[in-house]
């Protein structure tokens, strides 16, 4: 059997073979840089995309006439789906960022709902301005993507004594959620629910479907003081008609996700009232390497062994 070869996020071959031991047949190369891809691109059987990089090369895919695999780091994979052929497995990162992102959702809607974010910026200022804030306690909560991250939100609100949880997907369904049957609606179901929601978690992939889902409509069928926060991507929001719904201080936002991404400097986003945004930064904690390493170890175990892959994106090609 000829070698194959793996490009790996490590910055070297000793520190993969560390981490992800070795198997007969199988050959690592750092890769962790999408400007400066190892040679032999035309031999590469396994390849790990760098984190949080744009996914350059895989506009160079068609010279990977060995490629079998493409596993991303990161849970969203829409804006490298339509890049993979569909005789090439795509995997995502799904589990690894669960607590991350979960944490980061909570701590954007408790900074937004105790107003933490108006508190640091008059610190500098020399303002003392006590004053009442809505909290999360007796709100009715939404989640609008009932995925594992979904899931890990609800259980990280489950002590913060919430009115109570709405959940949407795709379909409707019913799950098991520790050992207890939740119902889980609709996404179409949206605008019945929204009437009904004081904090919007969007946690949804980016689909043909969810792109402009929250749109002036469905901002204005939020009730007064509603917040939304968005940790999914950020087209599923309305930029503009956001803005709008917040400049009134009818509604407000807290966000990791945004439209565009990097927001410029002088972006009324920056500016609007209400709005609170953290710069895509829903994956970055210390948990994040060991369990990305995890994954990668159990991928490459398969890989070696002729086995079925964890976390292939289905419905591709």
């Amino acid at each position: 059997m000829s070698e194959r070869i793996a490009w790996v996020p490590y910055e070297s071959v000793d520190e993969a073979v560390r981490v992800l031991g070795s198997h007969p047949g199988i050959r690592y190369e750092p890769f962790t840089d999408n400007s400066t891809p190892p040679e032999g691109i035309d031999r590469v059987g396994f390849m790990v995309l760098p984190y949080a990089q744009q996914p350059e090369i895989l506009d160079r895919i068609g010279e990977m006439g060995s490629l079998e695999v493409v596993q991303s780091q990161m849970a969203g994979v829409d804006a490298i789906a339509p890049k993979v052929p569909a005789e090439v497995v795509l995997c995502n990162a799904a589990g690894v960022h669960d607590s991350a992102t979960a944490e980061i959702a909570l701590a954007l809607a408790l900074a937004r709902a105790r107003d933490l974010d108006l508190y640091a910026r008059d610190q500098p200022a020399g303002v003392w301005k006590p004053h009442w804030a809505p909290g999360l306690a007796d709100q009715r909560v939404t989640v609008l993507g009932y995925g594992h991250i979904g899931k890990a939100i609800e259980r990280r609100l489950a002590g913060f004594e919430v009115a109570s949880i709405t959940r949407l997907a795709t379909t409707a369904r019913t799950e098991s959620v520790d050992g207890e049957d939740v119902q889980v609606r609709a996404i179409d179901e949206l605008m019945e629910v929204l009437p009904e929601t004081d904090v919007l978690f969007i946690i949804a992939p980016l689909t043909e479907t969810t792109r402009g889902l929250i749109e002036e409509k469905a901002l204005a069928a939020l009730p007064d003081g509603a917040m939304v926060v968005n940790i999914g991507r950020g087209p599923i929001v309305d930029t503009q008609a956001l803005i709008q719904a917040c400049q009134g201080g009818r509604i407000t936002a807290a966000m990791d996700v945004v439209d565009p991404e990097p927001v410029p400097p002088l972006h009324p986003l920056r500016t609007t009232p209400g709005v609170f945004f953290s710069p895509h930064v829903g994956g970055y904690t210390r948990a994040f390497e060991p369990r990305r390493d995890a994954l990668l170890r159990r991928q490459l175990q398969h890989w070696a062994k002729d086995e079925s892959l964890d976390n292939v994106v289905e419905g591709r090609g």
